[in-house]
């Protein structure tokens, strides 16, 4: 059974401290957040994670993200396991890698074929060097603010970072066509790419979906001008729609970068793509010693079948509607205007007025005081385990948690 005497995660922060730059790094670097979140964890099971003390949560982020069917889930275990027992990381891909692939192209309409790797940030660079080989172009449109991955093009931090690095990026607003044309304008005949996410989702931000228009005139404007549109569907990818989040809009991109979800916390990544872009993308030398391992590719198909067989996606919509609801309630009786953005299925709450999160962030961590974890600059994730007992768990602990907030700040 795992250590989790209390005080331990001070202590590994401590340990941690002398070992690792930092103490931490990264996104989980717990060092960001207020003193009340832990950094450490030794268990999830469910929708239930535990710390390094021994606290238990109702877990709203989902491992920002990646857990999807919940943690430990059984028939992604399974499928890992059988793997590994045969091997995970050996002289070439197997058979796996080409099942998980006919898998991807039968479900997703806009996939004629799928190369993998690990992270999210492989998928979008990855992305983008199909483009670049197919059209000899060089300037990509991203959207102001948007979060593609941690490589020195897109990194948030420039830290380490040179200028010429981020030379061929050109801003335009999400959700303004206008804006878009202007930018692709900008370069002049030179642009290669489109990316896009497939609503806003910048931390510290209201979460926007995006307008169906700018969708279709994104589409349009790539179209023209002999780009690719590419959707980063790294962070919304199965939660939304198994086919890709923008299917139900009519709008299928070029390419589409994959990661989070894809195998319930085991590590993989995928761009898919369409026959045109098939050629360029074989020109590439793109690769990694830990990409074709047939662990990760398992749980992969696992857990795309097993959404599929499970409507996935209409379990954590109803999830996220029964938490967004309770949420409105709660915060009305309690005397607070909350702006509830993002899809169910990938909510986040922000408290009108609060500019400084200092309500935010004061009730967040009464929330994990109560039990729940979830952010308070961060979009949050369902998973397809949350029931709606676990719902009315959490929703226990975040209606504890206003009513402190409404003794510390009063109402309003």
């Amino acid at each position: 059974m795992a250590d989790t005497t209390p005080g331990r995660d001070a202590s590994l922060r401590e340990r941690a401290a002398k070992v690792v730059p930092g103490g931490m790094y990264g996104h989980l670097n717990a060092a960001i957040f207020t003193p009340a979140y832990p950094q450490f964890f030794v268990r999830g099971e469910g929708c239930r994670q535990w710390d390094a003390d021994g606290r238990e949560y109702v877990d709203l982020m989902c491992s920002w993200g990646p857990v999807i069917l919940g943690h430990r889930h059984q028939a992604v275990e399974a499928a890992a396991a059988a793997q590994r027992a045969s091997g995970d990381c050996l002289n070439g891909p197997g058979p796996i890698m080409v099942e998980l692939a006919e898998l991807m192209v039968d479900t997703i309409p806009s996939a004629d074929w799928v190369m993998f790797s690990k992270n999210g940030t492989d998928a979008t660079t990855q992305a983008l060097m199909v483009v670049r080989a197919a059209t000899g172009r060089a300037k990509v449109l991203v959207a102001h603010g948007a979060y593609h991955g941690a490589d020195p093009w897109c990194t948030p931090s420039t830290a380490g970072t040179t200028p010429n690095e981020r030379a061929d990026l050109v801003e335009y607003p999400y959700n303004d066509l206008a804006g878009a044309e202007a930018a692709a304008a900008s370069a002049d005949g030179d642009v290669a790419a489109i990316i896009v996410t497939p609503f806003k989702h910048d931390s510290f931000e209201d979460q926007e979906p995006v307008d169906p228009a700018f969708a279709r005139g994104l589409r349009t404007l790539a179209d023209r001008i002999g780009a690719a549109l590419v959707i980063d569907d790294v962070r919304a990818g199965f939660r939304l729609d198994l086919r890709g989040s923008w299917e139900p809009l009519g709008v299928r991109p070029d390419l589409t970068a994959w990661s989070k979800a894809m195998a319930n916390g085991y590590a993989i990544a995928a761009v898919t793509g369409t026959d045109a872009l098939r050629g360029p993308a074989q020109t590439l030398y793109s690769t990694g010693s830990f990409w074709f391992s047939a662990v990760a590719m398992a749980a992969a198909k696992a857990t795309i079948e097993t959404l599929r067989d499970i409507d996935g996606v209409a379990l954590m919509e109803r999830a996220g509607t029964r938490l967004r609801e309770g949420l409105a309630a709660q915060a009305a009786a309690h005397g607070f205007t909350v702006r509830q953005t993002g899809p169910a299925q990938i909510p986040w709450l922000s408290f009108e007025g609060d500019a400084t999160l200092e309500k935010g962030m004061f009730w967040a961590d009464a929330c994990l005081a109560e039990g729940v974890y979830l952010h308070p600059w961060h979009n949050w994730f369902m998973s397809a385990a949350h029931t709606d007992a676990d719902i009315d768990r959490a929703l226990a602990g975040t209606d504890a948690a206003f009513a402190r907030l409404r003794a510390k700040f009063g109402a309003g």
